[in-house]
């Protein structure tokens, strides 16, 4: 049975595109878009995870919202 990972992260209204393809390149599929509680997008992504690479993949899936959170807040990356 696929056990999945999930991820929640705003979109940028001006900068879709690119979100949606950084996401896709780190293997996660966009599931749905709503609007957010502030009237923002909000995208719902999902992705597998082995039985044997949970814990790594986590630790990913970890980062990469910290650095999406960077991204959004206008940090560097």
């Amino acid at each position: 049975m696929t056990t999945w990972e999930y991820l929640t992260t705003p979109l940028l209204i001006h900068n879709t595109a690119a979100i949606l393809n950084n996401w896709g390149k780190q293997g996660w599929e966009l599931v749905q878009v709503v609007q957010g509680p502030e009237g923002g997008l909000v995208a719902y992504f999902k992705r597998p995870v082995s039985d044997d690479a949970s814990a790594t993949s986590n630790s990913a899936g970890l980062a990469a919202a910290a650095e999406a959170s960077r991204q959004f807040d206008g940090g560097a990356a």
